[in-house]
């Protein structure tokens, strides 16, 4: 059974789970994944390791569930085969029949003079023109007999000396012994190839033609033997996108947005097989489109390892946008508009909305007890009160583009009209303790002179000494005297223990008490909130425009050459006399055109 200090995350998740198909990962407590499945219903299957009775394999497993997530599919063909790459990739404990190194077949045509037919597990670059793969094995073969009937391509390995019983049986051309063309080779494998695309209907109304055929003559063995093959046609061509032929590496990217939260999911795709992904849920506080770029830019420029290809939804100005990420990362920017590709973006998009969803429908659910919680904290730290609730965090990457963030929960719910982000003015390099004390004087000196609401307890997403920081500012600067606490993180960065005053004390909440849950929403709320604006500062410098340092370029007439031309390499490939629609005369079209001849494509300075 799971441990009580888990038992309220889990609960809340189950009942969230969807009438959907996918595969579910099962973690412990230290975030290890130890169990991959599939389902073709999700909410039912992941719900049934909860309740009932269990063998002692599967009781042995629930024991060790601390928190599990799930990829939604279109269909259980890809639950099946997502199952299969996740299990090579993470190779959990507990899943036995897919740890080993067997793969899916794949029906091959060989590149050889005289070209064969084989079913392989292995795909290598020979230049022989792969299909799959293909999750029932047993179909793949029978469909390769169905080929090998309809398609005499040679079946030996090694050219025998005479002709042998598959010729005698119409199955092979028999180029040991007869001449082939080329042109016959050619016909036969682009009509396979066709077939194993997609086009197979016109062999399954012939062989349908057949079988009705068979079954009026009375010859049902003939008739069943073609009803199957017809079956194992359709299991072998049923469409799924999690897997793909071409063996690319691939990030596959989607996203959604509700309540001003954004979620963006970033599929893997590495070999041609979906791997793993990337989740991030945050605030954004621009427009969604320059938001998810500004996300995705920023996720590539900390991953250097870059896939071959990025798939990105479609929206509004997307191509020039996808164009300027393709010069700076260096990598193919696509934005499908149909097709298997097209089916992946819109999977990433839908695993988005439903951890969107999740989200809201987790808080909603604890909302109801989030009044009670703020109330037990108080009586845990000895306070009347802890109805306003301020936190503070700091957010910088080696010093450059600090920043703090300020949010405000009010009976346990978050206040974001009153959250508050700043620029750290007076700190140089990475000094979080001066950076908590510059953003600890400019809040409450505000908050005195404008006679501001004061909280019941400030909130540090920190130690003892950013404790002891803002409690040096609060009393012994600005004469005030509000409780102050912290939340120090474990060595994974979750939140561990509570501290208070000065020098700090731990507070021995329980980490399964809603009190506990309460500080955990606040410290990531803060954290997010923080990790935000400093991706937008931080963004904001990485690719500002190069005309912004051009003398007489303000911000309007900057946008009016951008809308005008397109981009700055248009720019600059002008001449003085395109600048004159704008109102600019050839003395400033000339320096424009020397500044920019002066400087790359892009800003490369972090």
């Amino acid at each position: 059974m799971v441990d009580n200090s888990y038992t309220i995350i889990i609960k809340n998740k189950l009942a969230l789970l969807p009438d959907q198909p996918g595969c579910y990962l099962m973690k412990n407590q230290e975030g290890t994944i130890i169990y991959v499945g599939k389902a073709k219903v999700l909410k039912n299957r992941v719900r049934s390791y909860f309740s009932g009775s269990h063998d002692m394999k599967t009781q042995k497993l629930v024991s060790e569930i601390r928190d599990f997530e799930y990829i939604v599919t279109k269909s259980n063909m890809e639950a099946l085969i997502l199952e299969c790459n996740l299990i090579k990739k993470h190779h959990p404990r507990y899943n036995v029949m897919l740890r080993d190194d067997k793969t899916y077949p794949y029906i091959k045509i060989t590149n050889e003079p005289h070209p064969r037919l084989e079913v392989t597990r292995r795909v290598v670059k020979d230049k022989g023109k792969y299909f799959g793969p293909y999750p029932n094995a047993f179909a793949a073969q029978q469909t390769k007999k169905l080929l090998d009937r309809l398609y005499p391509l040679r079946k030996c390995k090694t050219l025998p000396a005479k002709v042998c019983l598959y010729y005698h049986m119409g199955q092979c051309i028999a180029p040991c012994e007869f001449p082939v063309e080329q042109a016959d080779y050619e016909r036969m494998v682009m009509e396979i190839s066709r077939f194993l695309g997609g086009g197979q209907d016109e062999i399954k109304r012939e062989l349908a033609k057949s079988m009705f055929e068979a079954a009026e003559a009375l010859e049902f063995e003939k008739a069943s033997e073609l009803r199957d093959l017809i079956a194992n046609i359709d299991m072998l061509m049923e469409k799924q996108t999690m897997t793909t032929n071409d063996q690319v590496d691939r990030d596959i990217i989607g996203y959604a947005v509700d309540k001003g939260w954004m979620c963006v999911q970033i599929l893997h795709m590495r070999g041609g097989k979906f791997i793993e992904r990337h989740a991030s849920l945050f605030d954004y506080y621009g427009t969604e489109q320059d938001d998810f770029i500004s996300y995705v830019s920023q996720y590539y420029m900390d991953n250097p390892a870059l896939p071959k290809e990025v798939l990105l939804p479609e929206f509004e100005q997307i191509a020039e946008t996808s164009a300027d990420l393709e010069q700076w990362l260096k990598m193919n920017v696509v934005i499908p508009m149909r097709g298997p590709k097209k089916a992946m973006v819109i999977t990433a998009n839908r695993n988005a909305k439903i951890a969107l969803d999740e989200k809201f429908k987790l808080i909603d659910r604890d909302e109801s007890r989030s009044v009670r919680a703020a109330e037990n904290l108080a009586g845990w730290l000895g306070l009347q009160s802890v109805r306003r609730i301020e936190a503070f965090d700091n957010s910088n990457i080696q010093g450059t583009s600090a920043v703090s963030a300020m949010i405000v929960f009010i009976d346990g719910k978050p206040a974001k009209n009153e959250y508050r982000k700043y620029k750290i003015r007076t700190v140089q390099g990475p000094d979080d303790y001066e950076s908590m004390r510059e953003v600890m004087r400019r809040r409450y000196e505000r908050a005195l002179k404008e006679n501001l609401e004061l909280p019941e307890l400030i909130v540090i997403d920190g130690g003892k000494g950013q404790i002891s920081a803002a409690i040096d500012v609060l009393e012994n600067e600005l004469g005030l005297y509000i409780p102050v606490c912290g939340l120090a993180k474990d060595d994974r960065h979750r939140t561990a223990q509570l501290l208070v005053g000065d020098p700090p004390e731990i507070v021995p909440l329980p980490r399964d008490s809603q009190e506990f849950y309460l500080l955990q929403r606040i410290q990531e709320e803060v954290h997010r909130f923080a990790i935000t604006f400093h991706r937008q500062i931080r963004s904001k410098a990485m690719i500002s425009s190069q005309l912004d340092e051009i003398p007489g370029i303000g911000a309007k007439r900057r946008g009016d050459l951008l809308k005008h031309f397109g981009s700055v390499g248009k720019i600059k490939e002008a001449q003085i006399e395109d600048f004159r629609p704008l109102g600019i005369g050839p003395k400033l079209a000339q320096t424009i055109l020397s500044a920019l001849s002066d400087r790359p494509d892009r800003d490369s300075s972090d």
